[in-house]
């Protein structure tokens, strides 16, 4: 079995649909109640309940740009095929988003060629306070589930409990940690995490990294230090710059999203926490505006609720029902 191999499936289990349809519920039962709204006693779909849905798409943090798409597209069907009910635009909707989605974005997650790295080398960034430690420890896990010998670099150094929090994720992932404490040098936890892993034979590494967004030219510094560092351990490390954002946060993950893309050369995006939050359209219109595959979403607290994004199954249960 090659690396990741273990994410390749044909579909989702029993359990891990369920939680994707769960962790969906507030955003579907959030949008769903204002579309109902906005057409009760409509016997078409005319220029108000357009506007009504151009709001509607804004408000679940959709993105204005991502809306504007999506409602132009909506307008041209109607016009062309004269649908009026609820349930005939609600299969509109769904029907021109996964094709935004489509063609827009790159392919989805278990598309993607890891080639024969190892170890493979997985750099994770973003702000405090997204889950950045958490889906850390939840992919640890499932790697190591999956047969996968892993090590986690603790090179969040700066933040009071961030190397104990990483270690007790390790602990409960049941994978090594290489740590050298609090105000450590990120760059040589980096390092020495990259050497162990070779010295070791181990399949992945994943280097967490400081949760800050300070000014972009000392963010873009410190990054680019680690990931010098790591190159001349293992060549062309990172392979996989990932930014984990919060889709609670709405529009400021967009904006999150902005200024890494700009200090570091992200290439994978994790949306967590989409089960506590009405905003998940965030995924919709961070998948549009940005050419960079959103990779994981977290739909739950279980080790097992990081899940892979695929944008046919997102699209089809948050319009299922």
């Amino acid at each position: 079995m090659g690396l990741f191999d273990f994410f390749k499936k044909k579909e989702k289990t029993v359990e891990e649909q369920d939680a994707l349809d769960k962790g969906l519920e507030k955003t579907k039962d959030n949008f769903f109640s204002k579309i109902s709204k906005a057409v009760i006693g409509k016997s078409t779909v005319d220029e108000e309940v357009l506007d009504e849905l151009e709001e509607i798409l804004v408000t679940s943090d959709v993105g204005v740009s991502t809306t504007l798409k999506i409602v132009d597209r909506v307008e041209k069907r109607v016009a062309k095929d004269k649908y009026v009910n609820t349930a005939e635009l609600n299969n509109i909707l769904r029907e021109e988003v996964q094709a935004l989605l489509e063609e827009n974005n790159s392919p989805d997650f278990q598309n993607f060629d890891y080639g024969s790295h190892k170890p493979y080398v997985i750099m994770v960034v973003g702000v405090n306070g997204v889950g950045k430690t958490t889906t850390i420890g939840k992919l640890a896990y499932q790697l190591k589930q999956a047969g996968q010998k892993v090590v986690i670099g603790a090179a969040d150094t700066f933040r009071a409990a961030a190397v104990e929090q990483i270690q007790l994720w390790g602990q409960r992932a049941d994978v090594r940690v290489v740590s050298q404490g609090m105000n450590a040098d990120p760059a040589s936890v980096a390092f020495d995490t990259l050497q162990s892993a070779v010295a070791n034979q181990e399949d992945v590494a994943i280097i967490d990294t400081a949760g800050r967004l300070h000014n972009k030219v000392g963010l873009m510094n410190e990054l680019t230090k680690i990931k010098n560092v790591m190159n001349k351990v293992v060549p062309g490390a990172p392979h996989e710059i990932l930014l984990v954002l919060d889709a609670s946060t709405g529009q400021n993950a967009i904006e999150q999203c902005k200024q890494f893309t700009q200090a570091t050369d992200v290439n994978a995006l994790a949306l967590t926490k989409l089960d506590g939050t009405a905003k998940g359209g965030v995924v919709i219109g961070i998948s549009d505006q940005f050419k960079i595959p959103v990779k994981y979403i977290g739909v739950g607290e279980k080790m097992t609720d990081l899940q892979l994004f695929n944008k046919k199954e997102f699209v089809d249960s948050l319009f299922k029902g």
